[in-house]
This record gives C-alpha cells, structure tokens and sequence, in this order.
C-alpha cells in the first residue's frame, strides 16, 4: 500500500510536530484537533520553527513553502481521516480517551487506513480492541520534542499485520526519523521503561529527603553524563504526561509502588507542568522549540 496522505490528531507539543516531519517528508498531511485556538497556535509554532530552521541553514525557503502547502488544519475529525492512509494518534495520555478516538477512526477512516498511536506507554491492543481493523494498528511513539529527537519505537502487538508494521516503518524512514521495531509488546515499551525506572529511583531520592530536586539533577550530569537530569527531563516532556503514565501503570499492575507521588499530583492539579506552562519543577521564561 502507497501511502499519500497522514493525518495527525491532537496538534499538541508531540502532534503539530510530528505534522511537519510528514509534511517535510512529502506527504499530504492533516493536523486535526478539535479546539480552534490549538490549531491557531500549531500553526504559529511550526511557521516560527520552519523560519528558525532557515535562518540557521537547515531548510531552504523552496522545502519550508512546498511543506506549507502539504499541510491543512481542522476541528472535524472526519474531514480529516476520511481520505487518509495513515493516523497517527497524538492525544492525552488516557486510555479512554484514545480508545474514545480509535472507535471514532474506525468509523471515519477508510478500510485500508491504518491507526497508529503515539502513546508512551499504552500498548496498541488495549486500543485496537476498540475498532474492527486490530491488524492495522499500531504503536508508533516518537520522542519529545519529535523534531529532534531521531527515534521512533514501532511496537507490534500479536494481532498487527506484518505488512503494518512494514509500512509503518517505511513512513518513519520518510520522515527521517531512525525507527527500532519491537515485534511483542509491553507496556512502556523500551526507551520508557528504562528511563522510568530513573525517575522512579529519582523521585523516591527526593521525596524522602536524601537530596534536593536540584542537586539530583546534578548528581546525573556529573557523574552518569546524562545531558539533563531526570527533573529537567520532566518539565521538558510535561510533568502530567509522567503522571498520566504512572497512572496507567498502575491501572495495569495493581502495585501501589507504580502510583506517582504526592509531590507529582499536587504538581498536576496546580497546573504546574513545565517549560510549557513556564513553572514546574523550575521556573522558565517564554521559550521556543530550538533545533
């Protein structure tokens, strides 16, 4: 299967990027979200990225309006899939929430369409259960902010067709990304559970008084090399989405151990997220996305 046209939904920080490495990447892209203002501010984001890009000598004015053209906005969800190849789902963090958007895609998209998600950590078959095409679905996570970070992980569950994953790891290389395929899966998939396991240990450090947030963060760049710390690493990747993470570990295991901390809630509920909200656990001025 040739696949012409991509349509991306939820045109968040992870969404509107992944949008333009598409578009970069010669396909007819669909950036869909159903509020108005997220689009607005998607365009904005990726017309500011593009022209950093140029300035920097990374893009030429030719591949910056030719990816434009390639690119449309729309709140209804329909409009968007109803001609595609191939979604890639880009939403919150919550299983009933993507199993809410699969069973939409399902409905809207074309029988050949294929559905990927970009969850974190939520394996495809709780998702593909909510459609009649498990053979088409698909985990397809790339890392924050996509733009940069060259990975994908493409993770097959028992029912995924080799010929989606053949396909999808076709559309990765288009986009230029570097894509690893996982052909069993499991929650959190490789990348997640290894650098969960860091926060994990990193959170209990500091939640119980063996050292500050800071000095944590220190520790890892000094000593293991890491280029952030794991706090840092937090705020950047949006602190509600590692809660919603750990929530759903949780739901998946039982173990009271895999439930986020206190510290991480309170974090949640008072809207302090990170770099995209300016405060989380350090405080940022206005920034954009640099490559």
């Amino acid at each position: 299967m040739i696949i012409k046209h991509i349509t991306v939904v939820g045109a968040g920080q992870m969404g509107h990027q992944i949008a333009i490495l598409a578009a970069l990447g010669g396909y007819e892209t669909t950036i869909h979200d159903m509020n108005e203002h997220s689009l607005n501010s998607a365009r904005n984001q990726l017309h500011t990225l593009l022209n950093r890009w140029i300035n920097k000598g990374k893009l030429t004015v030719k591949q910056k309006d030719e990816a434009l053209v390639r690119l449309s906005y729309t709140t209804d969800l329909k409009e968007a899939v109803s001609t595609t190849d191939f979604v890639i789902e880009a939403v919150v963090e919550k299983l009933e929430v993507k199993r809410s958007v699969f069973a939409q895609l399902d409905e809207y998209a074309p029988k050949h369409a294929i559905l990927a998600s970009n969850s974190s950590t939520i394996v495809n078959s709780l998702l593909a259960s909510a459609t009649t095409r498990p053979d088409k679905v698909v985990n397809m996570h790339f890392f924050f902010p996509p733009v940069v970070m060259d990975c994908v992980e493409v993770v097959m569950s028992e029912k995924t067709s080799q010929e989606t994953a053949a396909i999808t790891m076709n559309v990765c290389k288009q986009m230029n990304r570097t894509a690893v395929l996982l052909q069993k899966e499991i929650s959190g998939f490789i990348a997640n559970r290894i650098l969960g396991a860091l926060h994990k240990e990193a959170m209990f450090l500091y939640e119980n008084g063996y050292a500050d947030f800071k000095d944590i963060d220190l520790i890892c760049k000094k000593a293991l090399n890491h280029p952030i710390g794991p706090f840092e690493l937090m705020d950047l990747s949006g602190i509600d989405v590692g809660y919603y993470v750990m929530n759903q570990r949780y739901a998946e295991t039982g173990n009271p151990s895999d439930l986020p901390p206190e510290f991480l809630k309170e974090k949640v509920e008072k809207g302090e997220l990170g770099r995209k909200t300016g405060k989380g656990f350090y405080t940022y001025e206005k920034e954009h996305i640099k490559k």
